[in-house]
């Protein structure tokens, strides 16, 4: 029977092969691998990624597409909402041996809720090696954008802090059944092996404030905040958010931290 795709899911089923080729080809699977793929679908990525790796664990939602994956003996089903998924324990769970507890991840994530799964991911950092994800291509755009620039915002900070990320490959709405409205890419999230310590929660309200009013100058924003707390340091104010660094978020969500204990 075919499967209908399901608007609550926000089901598109990639179907071109010559896409999909050069996608496995750009995660590049490697036999035993510990890998989980997200929303595997109608299986389009699953079926050449399995065959490179010898078995494959899958997150799916919808349980008529879940029923028709246990047929197939080399892949471990879980039915679930992927914001419900343990990833730290279900990296032990994968685990050869203690001392390899790493996955890699990948998959199609549903263009609604992609931005809530990349932060649930970003809980489990210290138990991924790598992810793979399709996405809508305005937000990958988010993801990789440089200060002083319009797509750089929240997002870009966030996770540039923790993963050094590419955009990988283009992917036209046409390469979907049905068809989404928008152009889609592929992104490499590669987390950093020394990533700056700091109270992601403060970085988080900090960032959230700084860019709450990203057309005006941070004086009227993040300024506000900082004296509000009391903040004995110096940051120059007179900028809009956007033209700050990365680097320069994550120093100041440091000291921030240090002056306030």
């Amino acid at each position: 029977m075919k499967h209908i795709p399901r608007k609550r899911f926000g089901q598109h089923f990639l179907t071109d092969r010559s896409i999909i080729d050069d996608i496995v080809q750009a995660i590049a699977p490697q036999a035993g691998q510990r890998m989980v793929e997200i929303g595997p679908g109608l299986a389009a990525m699953t079926r050449p990624l399995v065959e490179r790796l010898g078995h494959l664990t899958v997150i799916e939602l919808d349980r008529d597409l879940a029923g028709q994956l246990r047929a197939n003996p080399q892949l471990t089903v879980i039915e679930s909402d992927v914001l419900r998924v343990d990833f730290v324990a279900l990296a032990a769970s994968m685990a050869a041996d203690a001392d390899k507890t790493k996955i890699r991840v990948v998959g199609n994530l549903p263009y609604n809720i992609s931005t809530p799964i990349l932060f649930h991911l970003l809980d489990a950092v210290d138990v991924i090696e790598d992810q793979h994800f399709m996405l809508q291509k305005e937000v990958i755009d988010r993801m990789v954008a440089t200060p002083s620039t319009s797509a750089y915002g929240r997002l870009s900070v966030m996770l540039q802090w923790r993963y050094a990320m590419e955009n990988v490959l283009h992917v036209p709405p046409q390469s979907f059944d049905p068809p989404p409205r928008v152009d889609s890419a592929i992104v490499r999230m590669v987390p950093h092996a020394a990533p700056a310590a700091i109270d992601v929660n403060l970085l988080s309200e900090l960032v959230r404030v700084a860019f709450s009013q990203r057309r005006k100058l941070l004086r009227h924003s993040l300024g506000q905040w900082l004296t509000a707390r009391a903040f004995p340091g110096v940051f120059d104010t007179q900028r809009r958010a956007e033209e700050v660094p990365v680097a320069e978020y994550i120093a100041l969500a440091q000291q921030v931290a240090q002056t306030a204990g």
